[in-house]
């Protein structure tokens, strides 16, 4: 019996790196996370699923897909709304030829589109983590892209998570909709959300925003943002940002915006670091906000 276990052990010893050997190079391991919380009706879910099945349909983002260094990416999709609620829609796909890319757009373009409630930024970036760890991909970048319409309001606080993820070396990039209307329970749309987005969301090296004015803007937005993130085309800068001084060619900013910037050097290995500012009004400033909200219309919180 000893002999056996021996035996199977060197076969585990020797299988290991042939099966580290055998996952495969990509130039990108891209997490989509949408947004379907209670804020979003049918229509807008719409324009926002057409906005992705329209980006991968380009032949600009096609073309910037196969032309990496490895010629592929591998991408998943998922939708997510309360804290535990994501749905996976499309699990790691390789994209490494025109016939998988469009593939890969009519399964999202077919996949039923749904609506929950609440809010929780923290909750998707939660669930991307072990969603990235179990890629059968080798990805020289990991990028998690979250777009949404609200600040978190539900779950654990969105800065906590990211920080996880940002250990993990996940890139989060932000496509905050600057939703106009009140959503369907009277809630007040956020005019600063595109701020929230880059203090509270984002992070990472090179790691950047793209705004939707609205959800009829949101296609637009979305091929900008993907087509940067496939061709690792970050946001650069050589002037003077909010009294950094001189900021070196080589040196990467997020998107430039109001309050000071910290740099954010590409590979570094600490990504925590490449990060905004405190947010002036708070990252928890959607949950205060939903507090505030339900305790003046009903006198009670939700749940």
């Amino acid at each position: 019996m000893a002999r056996l276990i021996r035996l199977i052990a060197l076969v585990l010893l020797l299988a290991g790196p042939v099966a580290a050997q055998d996952r495969k190079e990509v130039d990108l391991a891209l997490v989509l996370a949408i947004d379907i919380s209670g804020s979003i009706d049918p229509d807008e879910a719409k324009l926002q699923r057409e906005g992705y099945v329209q980006a991968f349909r380009d032949p600009v983002i096609v073309k910037a897909i196969l032309s990496g260094n490895h010629g592929r990416i591998a991408v998943a999709y998922f939708e997510w709304s309360d804290a535990w609620v994501q749905r996976l829609l499309i699990d790691w796909t390789l994209l490494d030829s025109e016939a998988a890319i469009a593939s890969f757009a009519t399964r999202l373009s077919n996949a039923p589109i749904s609506i929950a409630r609440r809010t929780s930024i923290s909750g998707a970036i939660r669930y991307a983590i072990p969603l990235f760890n179990r890629s059968p991909f080798e990805p020289e970048r990991k990028v998690l892209d979250v777009s949404g319409d609200g600040s978190n309001n539900d779950g654990g606080l969105v800065t906590d998570v990211r920080y996880e993820a940002l250990k993990e070396r996940i890139i989060i990039n932000g496509l905050p909709i600057m939703n106009d209307r009140p959503n369907p329970f009277g809630f007040p749309s956020e005019t600063d959300l595109d701020r929230y987005y880059t203090h509270c969301v984002i992070g990472g090296p090179r790691s950047f925003i793209e705004v939707a004015t609205s959800f009829e803007d949101f296609p637009r937005a979305v091929r900008k943002k993907l087509l940067q993130e496939v061709a690792d085309i970050g946001p650069r800068h050589d002037y003077d940002i909010g009294g950094l001084g001189d900021v070196r060619e080589g040196v990467q900013l997020a998107q430039s915006g109001s309050g000071t910037l910290r740099r954010a050097i590409r590979g570094d290995d600490d990504y925590t670091k490449f990060v905004r500012p405190e947010y002036e009004l708070g990252c928890d400033v959607g949950e205060r906000r939903s507090r505030e909200f339900w305790q003046r219309r009903f006198g009670v919180t939700p749940d």
